[in-house]
C-alpha cells in the first residue's frame, strides 16, 4: 500500500484545518456525535464481529466491548469537547525588548498527530474529537482486534467532516497490519508526533522504533498505600473502586500496601474485594492476616513477580510495610509513574507522600480511577502521559498544541 500519499494528504488537510474557524470544527464534532448515536446498531454489529474473534477470557474484551451506553457516553464526550474553549491561538506570554520589538508566545496545533493503539474503539472517537478541536489532522493505527469497530466508527467520523466541508483526510484510519505501524513510525516530514496508547509492549515498541517524536503514554502499575492513620471505611471504598470499577484500564489498582499497625483491619479492608472475586497475592505477613478471613480459593502467596505487574484482571498484590518511608521505597521500585494513592488522616503523611511520589497523578483519600481526561474536566483524553517532557498525566486539548514565537517590530536590525 502507498502510505506516503496518505500521509501527504493528512499533512495538507492539517494545514487547511489550521485556517478553519473553531465554530466549524465544533459543528463537525457535534455532527459526528449525532452520527454515532444514529448508527448505534451498525456499530454494535461491527463490534460484535471483533468480540467474536477474541477469546472470551481475555482481559482486553472489556476494553474492546461497545454497548449502547458506552456509545452514548462516547458521543456525549465528543459534544463536551466541541463546547470547550480551543487552546490554539492562545497567547501564553508577551513582552517588549529594549529595542522596541514585541515578542508573543502563542499556542499552535502540532499539525499531524499519529496514534497507535490496541483494542480500544473508544480511542478512535476520542482522538478524532481532540485533534479536530485543536485543528490537528490525525492518522490512527488501531489494533487488529478492533478493526471492524474502528472501521465503522471512522467512516462516520469522516462523513461528519464532509458534512462541514472539511477535508476528510484530516482523519485517516490506517490498515490494521504491522506494515502500517512501521510506515507511521517512519513518516518523517509528514507526522509531527506519534502517541502510543496500549500495553507496555506496544509502548516500548513505538519508543524504540519511531523516527518521529513520541509522547509516551505509560502502562499503569498502580499502588494504594493504607497508612497507619488511614480511615477504614474510606480505605474500603477507595481500594475496591480502584481495583474493581474496570480492571482492564490503566488506572486500575495493582498493589495494596498496608502499614503493619493496621494488619488487623486488612480482612475488613479487603472484604469488598472478596465479593468481587478478586484474587489476592499476599506477602507472608498479609497472608497470615487474611487466612481464614478471605476466601481460600482467592488467596495465594505472593511471588516477587507479582509486585510491579499490571494485572488488567481481577487480581491484586498486597504488601505490608513498617513505615511510610518503606511504602515510598516500594512504590519507587515498582511504579510506572502513572497514578499512586495514599489513604490517611495524617496531614503530615499526606504531604510527604504527595511531595515524594514520582507519578503523573498522586491521590490523597481518592480512588485512582479518576485518572481520566473526562474526570479531570478535559472532555476526553489522548492518553495518560508518564513522561516529563511536554505533557504529563491526562492529555487533553492543550497537550495537542505546541507554540511559536511571533516577533513584531518596525525595521529593527541586529547590530554586529
Amino acid at each position: 500500500m502507498e502510505y506516503e500519499s496518505l500521509f501527504k494528504a493528512a499533512r495538507e488537510a492539517g494545514t487547511a484545518l489550521a485556517e478553519t474557524g473553531p465554530e466549524r470544527l465544533g459543528r463537525a464534532l457535534q455532527r459526528a456525535a449525532q452520527l454515532l448515536r444514529d448508527h448505534t446498531p451498525e456499530l454494535l454489529e461491527a463490534n460484535g464481529r471483533d468480540l467474536a474473534a477474541m477469546p472470551a477470557s481475555s482481559p482486553l474484551c472489556d476494553r474492546l466491548r461497545l454497548t449502547p451506553e458506552r456509545i452514548a457516553a462516547i458521543a456525549a464526550d465528543m459534544e463536551a469537547v466541541s463546547h470547550l474553549r480551543p487552546p490554539q491561538g492562545e497567547e501564553l506570554a508577551r513582552w517588549t525588548r529594549p529595542n522596541g520589538m514585541t515578542i508573543v508566545k502563542r499556542r499552535v496545533p502540532f499539525g499531524v498527530v499519529g496514534m497507535v493503539c490496541e483494542a480500544r474503539p473508544n480511542v478512535t472517537a476520542d482522538i478524532f474529537a481532540l485533534c479536530i478541536k485543536t485543528a490537528n489532522a490525525c492518522v490512527l493505527k488501531g489494533g487488529s482486534d478492533a478493526r471492524h469497530s474502528n472501521g465503522a466508527i471512522a467512516a462516520l467520523l469522516r462523513e461528519a467532516l464532509r458534512s462541514e466541508g472539511i477535508d476528510e483526510n484530516a482523519f485517516t484510519l490506517l490498515p490494521s497490519g504491522h506494515e502500517a505501524v512501521a510506515a507511521l513510525l517512519g513518516a518523517v516530514g509528514y507526522v509531527d508526533v506519534v502517541i502510543p496508547r496500549g500495553g507496555a509492549g506496544l509502548i516500548r515498541f513505538v519508543r524504540e522504533n519511531a523516527r518521529v517524536p513520541v509522547i509516551e503514554t505509560g502502562a499503569g502499575i498502580v499502588h494504594t498505600y493504607f497508612d497507619r492513620d488511614g480511615d477504614l471505611e474510606k480505605g474500603r471504598a477507595v481500594v475496591c473502586n480502584a481495583k474493581t470499577r474496570r480492571v482492564s484500564v490503566c488506572n486500575a489498582l495493582d498493589c495494596l500496601i498496608v502499614h503493619y499497625d493496621r494488619l488487623a483491619d486488612l480482612p475488613a479492608l479487603c472484604g469488598p474485594l472478596a465479593e468481587a472475586h478478586v484474587t489476592v497475592y499476599a506477602d507472608d505477613t498479609a497472608f497470615e492476616a487474611l487466612a481464614g478471613h478471605y476466601p481460600a480459593e482467592l488467596l495465594e502467596h505472593a511471588e516477587e513477580e507479582h509486585f510491579g505487574t499490571e494485572f488488567l484482571d481481577y487480581k491484586l498484590a498486597v504488601k505490608t510495610v513498617p513505615s511510610l518511608d518503606a511504602a515510598l521505597a516500594h512504590i519507587a521500585r515498582h511504579s510506572s509513574r502513572h497514578s499512586e494513592a495514599i489513604v490517611t488522616e495524617s496531614k503530615q503523611a499526606a504531604t510527604q507522600f504527595s511531595r515524594s511520589v514520582d507519578a503523573a497523578c498522586v491521590y490523597v483519600n481518592v480512588s485512582t480511577a479518576f485518572t481520566d481526561g473526562g474526570q479531570f474536566g478535559f472532555g476526553a483524553e489522548v492518553g495518560i502521559s508518564t513522561q516529563k517532557l511536554h505533557a504529563r498525566g491526562p492529555m487533553g486539548l492543550p497537550e495537542l498544541t505546541t507554540y511559536k514565537y511571533i516577533v513584531t517590530g518596525d525595521g529593527q536590525i541586529r547590530q554586529p
